[in-house]
C-alpha cells in the first residue's frame, strides 16, 4: 500500500502518531484503534494507513492485506470483548463521518439492546477503561498474527 496521507484527515493523524488514540493495530499498511464513541466497548476502526476516501478507492491490489486485517480485528475483538459475535460495516460517503477508508468491527451479543441502524453512542468509563480493552484486543490479535 501507498503511504500517502491527506494533511487534513483525522485518521492520517492518527496513522502516522501525531493525533493520540488506543492503536491495537500498527503495521506498514493498516492501523486499528478503538472508536472514541463506541457503540459497545472494544468497537474498532481499522484503516488503511494511506489516504484513500471510499472502498471504490482503494487500489485492487491492496485489497488482500486490508481484509485481511479486517477479518483479524474481528477475530481478536469478539475474542477480547467476549461477544458472540460481531457487526462489521463500512459507509461510503453517506454517513462516513471521517472521509477515510474505514471498516467498524463492533462486538456484539443477543439482545444488546441495538435495531436497524439507529445506535446511541457512549464513552468509555475513563481513560483507563479504554487502555484496558485495547490492551485485551492487542493480546488477541497477537495470538492471530
Amino acid at each position: 500500500m501507498a503511504t500517502t496521507a491527506d494533511a487534513g484527515c483525522l485518521f492520517c493523524a492518527i496513522a502516522a502518531g501525531e493525533r493520540s488514540a488506543h492503536v491495537v493495530l500498527d503495521t506498514p499498511a493498516v492501523v486499528a484503534f478503538l472508536d472514541h464513541r463506541p457503540l459497545f466497548p472494544g468497537h474498532t476502526l481499522v484503516v488503511p494507513r494511506a489516504h484513500v476516501e471510499t472502498l471504490t478507492d482503494l487500489p485492487p491490489a491492496d485489497l488482500g492485506e486490508y481484509f485481511a486485517r479486517v477479518q483479524q480485528m474481528t477475530a481478536a475483538v469478539e475474542t477480547a470483548t467476549g461477544a458472540a459475535g460481531s457487526f462489521v460495516a463500512n459507509n461510503n460517503v453517506v454517513s462516513q463521518s471521517v472521509p477515510h477508508l474505514h471498516f467498524h468491527v463492533v462486538p456484539r451479543n443477543r439482545k444488546d439492546g441495538l435495531r436497524g441502524f439507529f445506535w446511541p453512542r457512549q464513552r468509555y468509563e475513563d481513560d483507563a477503561h479504554a487502555a484496558a480493552v485495547a490492551a485485551a484486543i492487542r493480546v488477541e490479535l497477537a495470538g492471530l498474527l
